[in-house]
């Protein structure tokens, strides 16, 4: 089993102690450093990038954001660590890059470890992310883009071009504006809360609807909206009522 370096860079040593034992605990083919500060991080990754960082993102006087706007070529895979900042979380993700809270729960941080293995594995570079995350970061306004996870890789999209989103299974289909539709590898649970504020509606389960994309509505025991791509939605009938408020119906 190949070796994979990691960093963790965090100033609470109780927080880095409990990363590296959960990382050898569970992952033995981890060799890990640590840097207690954004200086002593630049410093390890001048002599040799790591497969993956572990960033906190507030740290005394400066923050995980500051020592990313110090490297040029970011070509490792990042797991932000956070205490709170409700508008790092938003940014992390619009641009779909992974984050763990604290405290951190053991099986969510197995998740992301695996899902970051995947991602060295198959070389997938975080430059196009971590370019994204900074402009969402630098403009206090919500996004108008959001970059969706593939088994390829990911995509930037515009949110005014997604027509709605279809769950299937733990995945989520994009159906798109004059695009051929997009399977992202997270579940639509996680696109319902960052789209909620995009004119989007849970009519159903299974499908998350952007309004402005509604070309009808027909009635029925929950009602069937038509979309301008032609496609059919049910509306489930604990829906329904909310969903017609929205339009004054």
């Amino acid at each position: 089993m190949p070796q994979i370096t990691t960093l963790i860079v965090d100033d609470e040593l109780q927080s880095r102690s409990l990363i590296k034992k959960l990382l050898l605990d569970n992952f033995p083919q981890f060799i890990v450093e640590e840097a207690e500060s954004v200086n002593s991080a630049k410093e390890k990754i001048d002599q040799g990038q790591p497969d993956l960082v572990f960033l906190d993102v507030q740290m005394r006087g400066e923050t995980g954001f500051d020592l990313l706007d110090q490297i040029d070529k970011v070509n490792f895979r990042i797991i932000f660590t956070t205490a709170h900042s409700e508008f790092a979380l938003k940014a992390f993700r619009y641009s779909a890059l992974d984050y763990l809270m604290k405290p951190i729960d053991t099986e969510e941080f197995k998740s992301a470890v695996s899902k970051a293995l995947v991602q060295i594995r198959n070389q997938q570079s975080p430059k196009e992310q971590i370019q994204f995350l900074k402009e969402v970061r630098s403009n206090q306004k919500t996004p108008d883009r959001i970059t969706i996870p593939t088994a390829e890789g990911f995509l930037l999209v515009a949110i005014k071009d997604i027509l709605y989103c279809h769950a299937v299974g733990n995945y989520t289909e994009f159906h798109l504006l004059n695009r051929p539709k997009i399977v992202s590898s997270y579940t639509l649970g996680y696109y319902d809360e960052i789209l909620s504020g995009h004119q989007f509606f849970r009519v159903h389960r299974s499908y998350l609807v952007n309004l402005l994309h509604i070309k009808m509505y027909k009635r029925g025991d929950g009602g069937t909206i038509v979309m301008n791509d032609g496609g059919e939605i049910e509306i489930s009938r604990n829906n329904k009522e909310a969903f017609l408020k929205l339009f004054k119906i």
